[in-house]
C-alpha cells in the first residue's frame, strides 16, 4: 500500500508539472537572455572605453558620483572597474600616469590592490602593505565613504581588533550613515567566519535594517546574515532560528517589490534573496522573485554555491519552476512569475506567497 501511494503521488506530481511548468517558464526571461553582472546604462560605456584603453569615460563617471555624493553608485562602479582592471589594467595605468593624484583613479587602484592581496596566500602581510594606498585615497576625497568601506575590508583581512575596526566604522558612517557597502563590510567582520558569531551578525543586521531609510538596500542586510549562517552549515550554537530568517526574508521581499522588475540596482540583493528563499523551501516566493530579477543574474551569491554562477542561477530557477508546478493542483491556476503582483499561494510550510508591484548594492 505504501509503495502504491508513493507511486500515485509521483504520478500526480509529474502530471501537474507537465501541465503547469510551460506557463511558469513562459513567464520568465528565457535562459539565453539572462546575463551575469550586466552593467547598467552608466557603467557600460566606461567598460567599453576601458577595453579600448581609454580611461576618460570611467574618470568622468566616478567624478560625477563624487561631486554628486552618489556614494552607493560610486562604490558599485569602483568595484566593477577594479574587477575589470584585475585582468586588463592598461587603461588604469594610463589614467594614473596622466593624473597620479586623481582621487577616483587612486580609489580604483586601491580597490584593485586589495582584491589582489586578498587572493594571495600571504593575505594579511600583503594587505598590511596597502595601508598607505588606502589612506591616500581617503585623503584625496575627504567626504567619500568608499575608501573607508575599503579600509573596513582591509581591517578584516589584517586581523584588526574590535577597537580599531570601530574607529574605521565611525569614520565611514560619519560620511554616509546608511551606506550599504560599509554595512556589508561590518556584517562580514561580525560574522562567525571572522570575528563574531551568527547572533552578533544577525543582531547588527536587524538593527541596521530597522534604522535604514525607505528603499535602502540596507533593509535586506538580515538576509545576508541568514546566508552567512546557511553557508556555515549546522553546528553547535549554530545561530538564529527560522522565525528570524523568515522575518528577514519578508522584509527583503517588501523592499524588492518597491523596485521595477529587471532593475539592475537591486539585482544582487534579489539574487541573494531568491537563493535563501529556495533554501528555506519558500518556492512560491522564490518563483515571484525570479520574475522580478528578470535577466539580472549576479555572481554573488551563486559563485559561492556553484562552480558556474550563471548555471547555478539557471538551475535554481528551473528547479523552482518544477517544484511549484508539482505542487499546484491540476484544477488550480499556477502563479505567474511574469506578473509578480499576483498572489503566489501558500508554500510547502503553509506560509502565504508574497508578490508585489515593482517600483526603483555587493
Amino acid at each position: 500500500m505504501f509503495r502504491t501511494m508513493s507511486l500515485l503521488r509521483a504520478l500526480i506530481g509529474t502530471t501537474r508539472m507537465v501541465r503547469h511548468a510551460p506557463r511558469l517558464t513562459a513567464g520568465l526571461v528565457p535562459d539565453d537572455d539572462v546575463l551575469l553582472d550586466a552593467p547598467d546604462a552608466r557603467m557600460a560605456p566606461a567598460l567599453v572605453a576601458a577595453a579600448l584603453a581609454d580611461p576618460e569615460p570611467a574618470a568622468k563617471l566616478l567624478a560625477t558620483t563624487r561631486d554628486a555624493a552618489e556614494w552607493e553608485d560610486r562604490d558599485r562602479y569602483v568595484s566593477r572597474l577594479a574587477a575589470f582592471a584585475y585582468s586588463r589594467d592598461g587603461w588604469l595605468d594610463h589614467w594614473l600616469a596622466v593624473a597620479p593624484r586623481d582621487p577616483d583613479a587612486l580609489l580604483v587602484k586601491a580597490q584593485l590592490a586589495v582584491r589582489r592581496a586578498w587572493e594571495s596566500p600571504a593575505r594579511a602581510e600583503r594587505l598590511r602593505e596597502l595601508g598607505p594606498l588606502i589612506e591616500a585615497a581617503a585623503e584625496a576625497a575627504p567626504r567619500d565613504p568608499v575608501p573607508w568601506r575599503l579600509a573596513l575590508d582591509h581591517a578584516r583581512g589584517t586581523h584588526a581588533g574590535h577597537t580599531a575596526f570601530e574607529v574605521l566604522w565611525e569614520q565611514a558612517v560619519r560620511r554616509a550613515p546608511h551606506h550599504y557597502g560599509s554595512h556589508v563590510a561590518a556584517l562580514k567582520y561580525l560574522s562567525a567566519q571572522w570575528y563574531g558569531s551568527h547572533r552578533e551578525c544577525f543582531d547588527f543586521a536587524e538593527q541596521a535594517a530597522e534604522d535604514a531609510l525607505p528603499g535602502s538596500l540596507v533593509q535586506a542586510l538580515p538576509v545576508r546574515a541568514a546566508f552567512a549562517q546557511l553557508l556555515a552549515g549546522p553546528g553547535p550554537g549554530h545561530g538564529v532560528g527560522g522565525g528570524r530568517i523568515d522575518a528577514a526574508l519578508d522584509r527583503a521581499l517588501a523592499l524588492s517589490a518597491e523596485y521595477p522588475a529587471g532593475d539592475p540596482w537591486p539585482a544582487e540583493v534579489r539574487n541573494l534573496l531568491v537563493h535563501v528563499l529556495v533554501e528555506r523551501g519558500r518556492r512560491h516566493d522564490a518563483l515571484a522573485e525570479f520574475g522580478r530579477i528578470g535577466p539580472q543574474a549576479t555572481t554573488f551569491p551563486w559563485a559561492l554555491v556553484a562552480e558556474d554562477p550563471l548555471r547555478g542561477f539557471l538551475e535554481a530557477r528551473a528547479t523552482t519552476v518544477r517544484e511549484v508546478a508539482r505542487r499546484t493542483p491540476l484544477r488550480g491556476g499556477a502563479p505567474d512569475p511574469g506578473n509578480p503582483s499576483g498572489t503566489a499561494g501558500a508554500d510547502d510550510g503553509g506560509r502565504p506567497g508574497r508578490g508585489g508591484p515593482g517600483g526603483h548594492y555587493a
